[in-house]
């Protein structure tokens, strides 16, 4: 294999070879991440002339000399270059040579029709590790250590192109070793924005927490982090600003520390995300196979969820509460780092921290100094603050890996506002996503730009921060929608948005039905034209009839679906009382399958009689209720009457319960039947599971067998159905969508039973399955529609 240096000179010295110039316009992640001096490296390599030059487009590369020379520097372009680099596109021109023998490095150009991709943050890399560890290097112990290959992007922009002057670096002078390194294309820190050391950077501060507050003077960076580390091992609860907000930290393997922030924080029962120094931290909390270390240790670092090792007695039971999953995360940040460097210090072994959002439950994380004593002042016991403004909060991104591959469960830190191809038009939209998870999402030049992971909408705290970062996406990159989406439900308050927008701006307003956008999701990221078959599973999901949705299987492109088929409903006593206490909604199912909770049925909800007679009479009335196809309801249902959880603590908790339980042998399903009606949707008839499933109660067969029944059932469902509707219409392409197929037992059940059957399967891996995917299948039909003419 030929050296750099030889093939150049090859190139470069083939006699006779015509001179040659063209200009490149490269798209994609090629801002803020070490492109130019690449592109400067690469040139001076085949010893070519010309510029690079950020533009609010793209970068914009001239190169002129020998044809040989140009052809061999083009096709490696977009092969080579620096980790976070993402080339999307690249448009080519021939110009008239100029006889130039430099090639240079040009200042930004911010003029144009600004449109450029923003880069993600991106933990700390190898090389600042080493150096903040190593006692000759100046930047030893500097916890904002950063390059052109990692650090803070997306959480610090404030407008493209990405130069320090917009960003909130600019309050910070370099000094003249840092001006040095910024300016020198061979240097890792050429044009790194947030380029500081412990001499012009950012600095962090200590304050003890109480009223009022103590602020440490004087102290070194190191002596802050060995007060955080003392606090944390004494049991104390630690605020910690990273790099995207606050997070609230405590000892994971303290019962007491972990109790008491789950009491301050008003977070009962929801399992908490840990971090742990190393991948050989994270072997010994759960099973973690190579795709897992991969995705643990990426530029990303997202929280993975592992399946808990058997016997592991690293965590205290408070930090899971019997889910048997474990949400692992490493440190992204050089603060992290040398954080557990000092825990390691003091304890003389590692240990797990809780590292959970910095926020009152479902309130939006803390990101400013001063708002977070307020708001954390009676969580917290101690602050670990920094200089360095954040301009956009990011939460932590949520991950799995599911056969072999990496499935996003919460898109945020690290991959927002990493942008998906959409290739639809050229139009400009809104979607404003659903009411749960929200995200929404912006299109541009047949881009979809989907925001970070924003919270539940269902206070003014977090609706302020959705117009917030819709504010500032829409300036980033440069938006003006002619549209806005928005899901069918009239109770959501991205819908009343949505509308409110539209009417204030004269334009047109789009409703898109819940369950096709949870499918139009999964077909845009895996760019999918013409018509699927779509299995859309979830919670609650707003019909075209005006009742709840959430079985359903369509025919579907992105224009329009077909309800082809959907379980057979049954009725929600009290609404959303009924998702806080399954056993509302198990009731609900034994009436139907039997007219009346059979005598002998050993199933006790535990709720008091008078409540257990009121709901049943709601349901034999139909007072307070509203029908129901929902698929999340029956998993809920199923996980009361086998005796796992009557009532939850969050969402999702009964059947994240019921999938743990399940035997992992292979046992057979239970009985369904369908109900065919003549130009209707088929109905699926899950009473003679129901049924069995209280003979098996009556038979005192386990809850592990029942469950793993109960999920063989659900796949032989979803194939039988899938099976009739490629009979009637010849489509051999299913989309699997909704917060159902997060249950990795579902996920891989449905996967090799259809692929047995000759199905090509998709899911939905770089947007989530569940509503913080909503957006971008929202905007995908808004784009089709409008493309469409309709």
């Amino acid at each position: 294999m030929q050296s750099k240096s030889s093939i150049g000179d090859q190139v470069g010295d083939q006699p006779g070879a015509a001179s040659s110039r063209r200009r490149l316009l490269v798209r994609g992640v090629v801002q803020g991440v070490g492109f130019r001096p690449y592109v400067h490296q690469l040139a001076q390599r085949y010893r070519l002339a010309g510029f690079v030059q950020n533009t609010a487009t793209g970068v914009v590369i001239e190169i002129e000399g020998e044809q040989p020379a140009l052809a061999a520097f083009v096709a490696a372009l977009p092969v080579e270059g620096p980790p976070l680099m993402r080339v999307d596109g690249m448009e080519q021109e021939d110009l008239p040579t100029l006889g130039g023998v430099e090639f240079v490095i040009r200042e930004s150009d911010a003029s144009g029709d600004a449109f450029a991709l923003v880069p993600t943050d991106a933990c700390v890399c190898a090389a600042c590790l080493a150096e903040i560890h190593d006692q000759g290097n100046r930047r030893f112990g500097y916890a904002f250590t950063n390059c052109t290959h990692c650090g803070p992007r997306y959480s610090i922009i404030e407008d493209v192109p990405y130069d320090r002057p917009l960003t909130t670096m600019r309050g910070f002078a370099m000094c003249a070793s840092c001006q040095s390194e910024y300016e020198d294309p061979s240097d890792r820190r050429f044009h790194a924005q947030p380029n500081a050391c412990p001499v012009c950077g950012p600095r962090l501060e200590l304050v003890h927490g109480g009223n009022p507050q103590q602020r440490c003077e004087g102290l070194s960076s190191p002596e802050i982090l060995a007060e955080a580390a003392r606090a944390l091992l004494e049991g104390k609860i630690v605020a910690w600003k990273g790099l995207g907000g606050f997070q609230l930290a405590c000892d994971a393997g303290n019962a007491a520390a972990v109790r008491l922030l789950r009491e301050r924080k008003h977070r009962l029962e929801k399992p908490f995300a840990v971090m742990v120094a190393n991948a050989a931290a994270a072997r010994s909390l759960g099973e973690c196979d190579e795709a897992e270390v991969t995705l643990l240790t990426s530029p990303q670092r997202p929280i993975v969820l592992l399946e808990r090792r058997e016997g592991a007695g690293h965590l205290a039971d408070e930090v899971c509460f019997g889910i048997p999953v474990a949400g692992v995360m490493l440190p992204s940040t050089p603060m992290h780092d040398l954080l557990f460097a000092e825990v390691m210090r003091q304890r003389g072994a590692d240990v797990p921290l809780v590292m959970t959002s910095g926020n009152l439950s479902e309130e939006p994380i803390a990101i400013d100094n001063d708002a977070a004593l307020r708001s954390l002042a009676e969580i917290a016991d101690v602050f670990v603050l920094h200089d360095r403004p954040i301009h956009t909060r990011v939460d932590d991104s949520v991950a799995r890996i599911v056969e072999g591959s990496p499935m996003l469960l919460r898109r945020a830190r690290g991959y927002a506002p990493e942008p998906l191809w959409l290739g639809l038009g050229d139009a400009e939209v809104l979607a404003c996503g659903g009411e749960q998870k929200n995200t929404f999402c912006l299109t541009r030049k047949g881009w979809g730009l989907m925001s970070q992971h924003l919270g539940d909408l269902e206070n003014l705290e977090t609706m302020a921060f959705f117009e917030e970062t819709l504010e500032r996406m829409q300036r980033l990159f440069h938006v003006s929608p002619r549209a806005v989406v928005h899901d069918l439900h009239p109770g959501y308050m991205s819908t009343h948005f949505a509308k409110r927008w539209a009417c204030e701006r004269g334009m047109q307003a789009i409703g898109v039905q819940h369950h096709h956008a949870h499918i139009a999701a999964c077909m845009a990221e895996h760019r999918l034209t013409g018509e699927v078959l779509g299995v859309a599973w979830d919670g609650t999901g707003y019909g075209e009839d005006g009742t709840i949705w959430g079985g359903e299987f369509l025919v579907s492109g992105l224009v329009g679906f077909q309800r082809a088929a959907h379980l057979r409903p049954v009725l929600l006593a009290g609404g959303d009382t009924a998702v806080r206490e399954p056993w509302r909604i198990a009731l609900a199912y034994l009436q139907d399958a039997f007219g009346e909770v059979p005598e002998d049925l050993a199933w006790r909800p535990g709720a008091s009689s008078s409540a257990f007679e009121t709901v049943k009479t709601m349901l034999q009335r139909r007072i307070n209720t509203i029908p129901t196809s929902s698929a999340g309801r029956l998993f809920d249902a199923v996980a009361s009457l086998t005796g796992l959880r009557h009532t939850v603590a969050f969402e999702g908790q009964a059947a994240m319960l019921l999938e743990g339980s399940s035997a992992s042998a292979i046992h057979p399903a239970y009985s369904f039947a369908l109900e065919e009606c003549a130009g209707a949707a088929t109905q699926v008839d899950l009473r003679p599971m129901i049924r069995e499933i209280a003979g098996d109660r009556r038979l005192n067969v386990t809850p592990a067998i029942i469950a793993a029944r109960f999920h063989a059932t659900m796949v032989d469902v979803i194939t039988e159905i899938c099976l009739r509707l490629r009979s009637s219409t010849g489509l051999d392409r299913v989309c699997l969508g909704g917060g159902c197929f997060q249950n990795v037992t579902l996920l891989r059940g449905c996967r090799s039973a259809l692929e047995q059957q000759g199905f090509h399967i998709y899911w939905p891996q770089r947007v989530p399955a569940n509503d913080g995917g909503l957006a971008l299948g929202q905007a995908a039909v808004a784009l089709a529609r409008i493309a469409a003419g309709l």
